[in-house]
């Protein structure tokens, strides 16, 4: 398939009518590019999701993502800042990271801003996938928010400043402050399992920081871009195609 070709079928919107070769073609692309890149921190906008790397195909249809194109790591980082199309915006998919993928941009029109569209949609991923974390990080305001969620069931969350702020067992990456030898609840005046409280470290225990990613973050296959809506396809992508 030449790149004139390519080129119109994005301009067009007919990402989803792609036959088999040309699919086939789209991600050997993204392969090759992929397999020469080094990791490097992502910006994720305060919120994302994580799934595991090796049951991740359920993602696109718990969350209503359509019309998927392979991308870089590089290409799909800066998913805000690309060209759509109105009512589709993007979201990126990254490639496997430390056998985790990450799900970030655009997650307000995608997912929506209310308590019960975040915990649904990591409940939905769960029940797609095995497993899903969801990761809300707001550092001005200190209302950090991370859930843990397997087979269609939230098992931990933490929410900060909510009633109650903790929900579910303690996981076995939690270290509770309750088993330290000199903890006095009373005296110490904290939560016993505050060591989790905040997105940063959660994150990086429960699966992957995307701000510590780097050159030694083991990485494996391409990511995928993918609309809100189906049948719009991908505005002006031509410039990756030709990279």
């Amino acid at each position: 398939m030449t790149h004139s070709r390519l080129g119109e079928l994005i301009a067009i919107g007919l990402i989803d009518r792609l036959d088999a070769r040309d699919r086939l073609l789209l991600e050997r692309r993204a392969r090759l590019k992929s397999a020469g890149e080094e990791p490097f921190p992502l910006d994720p906008g305060g919120w994302w999701y994580a799934v595991p790397g090796a049951a991740y195909e359920g993602l696109f249809e718990a969350l209503g993502l359509h019309d998927r194109f392979p991308v870089t790591l590089e290409e799909g980082a800066a998913v805000e800042d690309l060209p759509f199309r109105k009512g589709a915006l993007p979201t990126f998919v990254t490639p496997e990271l430390d056998g985790w993928r990450l799900i970030f941009g655009n997650l307000v029109d995608l997912v929506g801003l209310e308590w019960d569209e975040w915990m649904g949609a990591v409940e939905r991923l769960s029940a797609y996938c095995g497993e899903a974390q969801m990761f809300y990080e707001d550092s001005a305001a200190g209302s950090d928010v991370w859930v843990v969620a397997h087979q269609g069931r939230i098992r931990r969350r933490y929410a900060a400043e909510s009633s109650p702020e903790w929900t579910g067992d303690p996981l076995p990456e939690e270290e509770l402050r309750i088993g330290e030898t000199d903890f006095n609840p009373q005296a110490d005046g904290a939560f016993p399992n505050e060591d989790m409280a905040g997105v940063s470290l959660a994150c990086g225990r429960l699966s992957v920081d995307p701000h510590h990613i780097g050159p030694t973050t083991p990485m494996r296959d391409h990511g995928w871009l993918a609309l809100c809506q189906p049948g719009i396809g991908h505005k002006d992508l031509n410039s990756l195609v030709r990279r």
